[in-house]
């Protein structure tokens, strides 16, 4: 008899599919064509090189759908990305004081998603969205610290129904030219669910709870919904390089 103490085998399966492609695409999807038709007609040699130039744009704004781990105290990534910075950094005055994480320097996590990552963000925690603050800004390249105070840039807070509260900052990059946000003040998300989106390279800087420990290495990659970023009282973990 099996033990009553073990969770249940899947024995299901999951077949693999083709991203859709996010409903803000769809127009840039249509403009790269549009160029592609008129450049064909132009020279026929210019058509293969376009066609590329529209599957790129069409895998750029891909939406896959993420299977989100569930659970007591877990912080999710909100984004795809190469894990590029684990460090108590001050919090960003757009995030603080009593209303938003407080004064105190949190330990931040940030992720530096190229032009050929998801950019679809999800929120790490489910909850409410207690702020969401827009700062229009520079373009300065979103690898660089100074993006987190200079770039055009989106914040939010959520937080938990155990009142626990996680900030996070989308950042638009160099080539980035618009943040666009899915939810608003007072909605209610789920963990993992859409929240919004960065056009064309970008970064998101996520601010971790005190007794939250990462479970990311420097130069892991993450994955938006899936990867599980830290835990309430966890065990640190580290990275080899391979």
């Amino acid at each position: 008899m099996a033990s009553l103490d073990k969770p249940p085998v899947v024995t299901s399966t999951v077949k693999w599919r083709f991203p859709a492609v996010h409903p803000e695409g769809y127009k840039y999807v249509a403009i790269a064509a549009g160029i592609t038709l008129l450049l064909t007609i132009v020279s026929n040699v210019l058509f293969w090189p376009m066609v590329g130039v529209v599957i790129w744009v069409a895998t750029f704004f891909r939406d896959p759908v993420r299977t989100t781990p569930q659970g007591p105290g877990l912080i999710v990534a909100p984004a795809d990305g190469l894990i590029t910075m684990i460090q108590r950094m001050p919090v960003p005055r757009e995030l603080a004081g009593e209303n938003g994480l407080g004064d105190a320097p949190l330990v931040r996590v940030s992720i530096f998603m190229s032009v050929f990552d998801v950019h679809i963000n999800r929120t790490p925690i489910a909850g409410t969205i207690k702020q969401v603050v827009y700062i229009s800004g520079k373009f300065v390249n979103a690898d660089l610290d100074k993006a987190s105070e200079e770039n055009e840039r989106q914040h939010f807070v959520v937080e938990g129904r155990d009142g626990q509260r996680v900030g996070f900052t989308q950042i638009a990059g160099l080539v980035a030219r618009r943040i666009l946000g899915f939810v608003k003040a007072g909605d209610m998300v789920a963990v993992g669910q859409r929240i919004g989106l960065i056009r064309f390279g970008s970064r998101v800087d996520v601010y971790l709870p005190d007794d939250v420990v990462p479970q990311v290495a420097l130069g892991q990659r993450s994955i938006a919904g899936e990867t599980v970023l830290g835990r309430v009282a966890g065990v640190p973990v580290t990275g080899v390089a391979q």
